[in-house]
């Protein structure tokens, strides 16, 4: 029985393998060619691992670039954004669920197809409104367009029905307000959607690019993308040693964070379909 059962599961156990081993591969080959000499990269052939591993790549990045700077300027807005974001989308999500006004289910789904508008659709209008205020290469201009999230409101929104509405009712019959019922009732319940959230929130905005790339032109207020962009001369060539040995860089805090709480996530996208 065990046997049959195994070879029904075993291709896809090995389809799973395959694809788990080919999502890896760049992030293999970025940590590889960090480790090489420029020489080593064009000349290794298919060979993914260094002859002679070298720290020269990360030698010069921490040299030449003012990295410390970039990635407090990056720390900054990610964490502006990502709470500001929450901030947002539990009050909306909570409204959306708890609040009964004229229009809700009409607002709530308008909010939703904003999901399936690209975001390079409202890049121009919100550069222009940003360029108005006088916000260019500032946290504000950086941070303010990115205050809401459609699908941040959808998966609390969802969490939050899950939540029996006797715990309000006794909340509310015991005198608590809708502040005090948010933070007593409410986040404790949903807290493995609430830290799955903020972590995807905070990974986008570390990783954002096209956004920064418009709002930010003075050098000191680059995030740790758009430092990338240096390694490129206007040649069109670029150093890939030193420019893996700094992507490298920028990618391990993201990675860390998800790696450590991934459950979080899983958990809160499983959850989220349950009621509907």
């Amino acid at each position: 029985m065990k046997v049959r059962r195994w070879s029904k599961e075993a291709p896809w156990h090995i389809l799973l393998i395959l694809t788990a081993v080919l999502s890896l591969l760049p992030f293999i080959w970025m940590l590889a060619t960090a480790f090489k000499p420029e020489p080593e990269i064009f000349a290794g052939g298919l060979n993914p691992l260094p002859a002679v591993p070298t720290l020269a790549n990360f030698r010069f990045v921490m040299e030449r670039v003012p990295l410390f700077r970039y990635f407090a300027n990056t720390l900054l807005a990610a964490v502006l954004i990502t709470g500001l974001k929450m901030v947002t989308s539990i009050l909306a999500a909570y409204g959306f669920t708890r609040f009964r006004f004229r229009g809700r289910e009409f607002i709530f789904y308008l909010c939703l197809v904003s999901i399936f508008v690209p975001v390079q659709v409202t890049m121009l209008p919100n550069y222009l409104l940003i360029s108005h205020l006088g916000w260019l290469n500032s946290f504000a201009g950086l941070v303010i367009p990115q205050l809401a999230d459609a699908m941040g409101i959808f998966l609390l929104r969802q969490s939050i029905r899950t939540v029996p509405v006797s715990l309000f009712e006794a909340a509310r019959i015991d005198g608590a307000g809708h502040l005090a019922v948010l933070r007593r009732v409410l986040l404790p319940a949903i807290k493995p959607a609430v830290v799955a959230l903020a972590i995807l929130f905070f990974i986008n905005a570390w990783n954002e690019y096209y956004w920064p790339l418009l709002v930010l032109n003075d050098k000191s207020m680059y995030t740790l993308p758009l430092a990338l962009q240096m390694f490129t001369n206007q040649e069109g060539g670029t150093a890939w040693g030193v420019m893996m040995a700094a992507a490298s860089l920028t990618a391990l805090p993201p990675l860390v964070v998800y790696l450590l709480t991934q459950r979080y996530v899983v958990d809160s996208f499983i959850n989220s379909g349950l009621k509907g």
